[in-house]
């Protein structure tokens, strides 16, 4: 099967780091696959899946082989009483995928418009906005073993979803490339408005509540606070929102309190990063050509040249910082291959 060589990568990760694969080929359909585990050569390389490249920080140099993941195809499964069960293939555009559910009259994914990547990554990083996470309304997982080539369907429980997690980020990282992921829509329309931000959008809008005008309301307060990574190099939000108990929220909330914070489950709060990036004093300032966005601390963008070095450091930093203040470890969202 036909494999470039020395590929360029860098329009191909949404950082824009200059990175470049031994081997790469583009994959759309999942027989390639099996021609690939055929070649002696090609199946003792390390093997790397590509999606579309919105949560990775890259090395300069990837050894091995880079699958590109282009399998496409969306469709309408089947329904029930209760639900519609959606089809999506993996290299498919995320945001698109979504307007078009809205467009067919299938909402439940509308608080997750315009966030970056491709629908087969969407399940690895369990991905989430403003009170829905991509576990509430998935149904099942078509994977591929890259091992062996076995072929089988994970369901919701047994993707083990996490906040920002899931089975293909822990013990399974690495072994499984998913093909098709399966949605169930919810025939009763729940609308998620919690989040300040949206209430004022669709009153600013003035709206009649609905998936199209909420989803609608995501993208506007989306476009206004995160970077576009076609005109400056970002992977959205860079570091995940940590996880503390209620005696560690208890000291922090009694030295700020102003400190922005959500109960997480009985017990614990999730605290707000991008307030501790930005009280740390880490909104707008770079160290060499990264930087935290000067209207979002959460958000690490390249200014222009920068490499996987700079992003270490820059993250390291920034941990530090946060770490020294708060008594808070920071974790990054992104895969660092």
């Amino acid at each position: 099967m036909p494999l470039s060589h020395n590929t360029d990568l860098t329009s191909l990760n949404t950082l824009g780091l200059p990175a470049r694969a031994q081997y790469f080929c583009a994959l759309t359909d999942l027989a390639q696959l099996d021609a690939l585990r055929a070649d002696p050569e090609v199946a003792a390389l390390p093997w790397h899946v590509l999606g579309g490249g919105s949560n990775l920080v890259l090395p300069d140099e990837v050894p091995g082989l880079v699958i590109k993941v282009a399998l496409m195809g969306r469709t309408l499964m089947g329904e029930d009483e209760h639900a519609w069960y959606v089809s999506a293939g993996a290299g498919e555009n995320w945001h698109d995928f979504v307007q078009w559910t809205l467009a067919q009259g299938w909402s439940g994914l509308e608080n997750l418009s315009l966030i970056p990547g491709t629908v087969g990554a969407a399940p690895i990083q369990n991905i989430g906005a403003y009170g829905v996470e991509v576990k509430d309304v998935l149904y099942g997982v078509h994977a591929t073993d890259l091992k062996n080539g076995e072929r089988r369907i994970f369901s919701q429980c047994e993707c083990r979803f996490g906040y920002r997690d899931s089975v293909f980020k822990q013990e399974e990282a690495g072994r499984w490339l998913i093909s098709e992921v399966i949605f169930r829509l919810p025939r009763q329309t729940v609308l998620h408005t919690g989040y300040g931000d949206l209430v004022s959008e669709m009153q600013r809008a003035e709206a009649e509540p609905s998936p199209q005008a909420l989803a609608q309301a995501v993208i506007n307060v989306r476009q206004r606070k995160l970077p576009d990574p076609a005109v400056i190099g970002n992977a959205g939000s860079f570091f995940k929102n940590p996880v503390v108990d209620a005696a560690t929220h208890g000291r922090l909330q009694a030295h700020w309190p102003e400190l922005v914070s959500y109960p997480f489950g009985e017990g614990w709060f999730k605290l707000a990063a991008g307030w501790l990036i930005d009280k740390a004093g880490w909104k707008g300032k770079a160290l060499g050509p990264a930087g935290m966005y000067e209207k979002q601390a959460l958000v690490l963008v390249n200014h222009g040249g920068a490499h996987r070095a700079d992003i270490e450091r820059l993250c390291q930093a920034v941990q530090a910082s946060v770490q020294q203040q708060f008594g808070v470890m920071l974790e990054p969202e992104p895969v660092f291959w």
